[in-house]
């Protein structure tokens, strides 16, 4: 069953989460990375067992380290070390810790890319390095460029795969990362919580290429899980000081509700995902063909991993902030490219993770916008 056709958008509008809360009753709401699904059974049964019991004290974490890497083996042929993981608050605060332990004075980033990055490398004290993409791809001579150029101990923060453009880096394209980070002596942290969202089986866990490097892995975007926090750092064999050195509160900051959710979303929520990714695929494909359509103008790569799609909205004529005209005229919600930095004027995040009935919908909205 394709569980994004499972809730009508008068189910949807019953919730209380930021997605459905931020903008009128009259919006259509696709822009923060929330989907429009029920939860996986197997995450619900764990989350009821553990209200029936009382069970809301503080998280145990060893066995989210063993339920992620039972499942990055089971997925991707990859066996981490789990002596060298280590369960963190989430992904964003995970990162920065691992930043924090590697004394990183300059951090390279590949605008455009998740706004959050700005933000916690700024009250972090880091200083900001872009190396824009060029075409939604890595641009290896912008990466040398900044490992070139970045003052002080440099590390690398890579969003793979990518968030927005919804990117999935090659083995290829990580071999060479690797290669120009040994050759400038760049730590490299590594983003992977959209890698169960890949579609033909294309992602490449980092550390299958390079062993001096942290991965960070949840279960949140894959399996909707972003108000139960919870991730898992996974360091390298050369990397291990980089995580194993955290200390323990670190751990502790992570929701003892997301450490249950995510192990059993890792452990026993395949089926599920399969069914998920079989209609994200159908929705990636629907939106390409209501936007050549309705707007055939607009700029539509469609996306190799992700449920997000990176709209070049530019030969409309709308301005850098073309979601501002799609809220205001179009009464539906999109992210603004601004934020994600270098290359997001005249761009919108569209989540395309909700029924194929609200994506018609949308980009009919979209079109009267116009």
């Amino acid at each position: 069953m394709n569980p994004l056709r499972e809730l009508t958008e008068q189910d949807l509008r019953k919730r209380t989460s930021a997605k459905w809360r931020v903008y009128d009753a009259d919006v259509l709401p696709l822009w923060v990375a929330e989907m429009d699904t029920p939860l996986a059974p197997a995450v619900e049964a764990a989350l009821h067992e553990a209200v029936t019991r009382g069970d809301t004290g503080y998280p145990m974490p060893e066995a989210y380290v063993e339920a992620a890497a039972g499942f990055a083996k089971q997925r991707w042929d990859w066996a981490f070390d789990t002596d060298l993981a280590r369960v963190v608050p989430d992904v964003m605060h995970g990162a920065m810790e691992v930043l924090r332990a590697q004394r990183a004075e300059s951090v390279v980033i590949n605008p455009p890319v998740y706004p959050p990055y700005f933000a916690h490398l700024v009250h972090e004290g880091r200083r900001i390095i872009e190396a824009p993409l060029a075409q939604g791809r890595l641009d290896m001579d912008a990466l040398r460029r900044a490992f070139g150029e970045a003052p002080g101990r440099t590390s690398y923060l890579l969003c793979s795969p990518h968030n927005p453009t919804g990117t999935v880096h090659t083995a290829d394209e990580l071999r060479q990362v690797a290669a120009l980070a040994k050759e400038y002596g760049v730590r490299v942290v590594v983003d992977e919580i959209h890698g169960p969202l890949t579609y033909d089986g294309r992602f490449v866990p980092y550390l299958t290429v390079d062993d001096d490097a942290v991965a960070l892995l949840s279960a949140s975007k894959a399996w909707n899980l972003a108000g139960l926090k919870a991730a898992v750092a996974v360091a390298g064999p050369e990397a291990a000081g980089d995580v194993t050195g955290l200390p323990e509160l670190v751990s502790m900051g992570a929701s003892h509700f997301g450490v249950l959710s995510h192990t059993a979303a890792y452990t026993h929520g395949t089926p599920w995902l399969d069914d998920l990714l079989a209609g994200l695929d159908e929705n990636r494909r629907l939106l390409g063909d209501l936007l050549a359509r309705h707007l055939p103008e607009v700029g539509y790569p469609m996306p190799d991993g992700t449920y997000l799609a990176w709209l070049d909205c530019r030969p409309l004529g709308l301005g850098d902030d073309p979601a501002a005209v799609f809220l205001e005229r179009g009464r539906v919600a999109f992210n603004s490219g601004l934020p994600f930095g270098s290359g997001g004027a005249g761009f919108v995040r569209f989540n395309f993770a909700t029924h194929p009935d609200i994506l018609d919908e949308a980009v009919r909205r979209m079109a009267a916008s116009v």
